[in-house]
């Protein structure tokens, strides 16, 4: 649910439009300059219409809603031209999904994150029942120590044996159930037929270090402080997104283009 912080002369200032009888008389009023009898007129009529008429509150807090979206929106398009070749073309990030697909989708995401664990199938099941989708992960540890060690692992993995070993500890990590101590890191890695001691070695590294840290700096610069985030069809998306809603991002994309 989105939570809305109203600020006071804003919605105030909507509302007296209403109830002066249009848009053209509130803005003759200098709210900065009402004297103390002013003052308490405007607010006997304000309380009066809105007692009268109590929709006008919703109404205004809509077009208030409305017009904070459209800011936002006009801000995230220019973060995202701005980090455009970071966001898709970084030369470390894991690409999955169709490589020459027609539409491209990031996702900012924690092992630790509950709600990247929810989207988790509902994306797979997105990229391989359309099978035209880039799919990119950017490896975001934000939950503390298991976190960290989590991405160090990944991306390590990635380093070591490559994409397609990336790809399937990146699917266990997230459905891991526990800590990833070191024990349960080298098991998985050995389950998997992997070299679990150059994975371990490899975790440490300046190269595995760099990579999150550029990540986390990307994410700094694009205002994402959540996870998951995501770029989907060249919109920023902040937060989970269902299977439906993500489709409907999809083609509507595709539509526009």
């Amino acid at each position: 649910m989105t939570q809305l912080t109203l600020r006071p002369l804003r919605p105030l200032a909507l509302i007296a439009a209403l109830a002066l009888g249009g848009a053209a008389q509130a803005e003759e009023i200098d709210f900065g300059n009402m004297t103390p009898e002013q003052e308490a007129a405007f607010g006997l009529k304000v309380r009066e219409y809105l007692l009268n008429n109590p929709q006008v509150i919703m109404e205004a807090v809509a077009v208030l809603e409305q017009r904070e979206n459209q800011q936002q929106a006009a801000a995230d398009d220019a973060l995202l031209a701005d980090n455009a070749e970071a966001i898709f073309n970084d030369g470390f990030s894991w690409v999955g999904g169709n490589p020459e697909g027609d539409v491209t989708i990031v996702e900012f995401m924690d092992y630790r994150c509950g709600y990247c664990r929810k989207a988790f199938p509902e994306v797979k099941e997105l990229l391989e029942s359309d099978g035209n989708i880039r799919f990119i992960v950017k490896e975001f540890p934000i939950l503390g120590e298991a976190s960290t060690l989590s991405a160090q692992f990944a991306i390590a993995t990635l380093i070591v044996a490559g994409p397609e070993a990336y790809e399937q500890v990146h699917d266990a990590l997230v459905s891991l159930e526990g800590g990833p101590s070191e024990a349960v890191l080298t098991r998985l890695a050995n389950t998997l037929g992997l070299d679990a001691e150059a994975i371990m070695a490899e975790m440490q590294s300046d190269e595995v270090q760099r990579r999150i840290a550029e990540t986390r700096a990307l994410a700094q610069r694009m205002q994402i402080n959540g996870t998951p985030s995501f770029v989907m069809a060249g919109e920023m998306v902040r937060g989970y997104v269902p299977l439906d809603g993500m489709r409907q991002i999809v083609s509507q994309a595709r539509t526009e283009n």
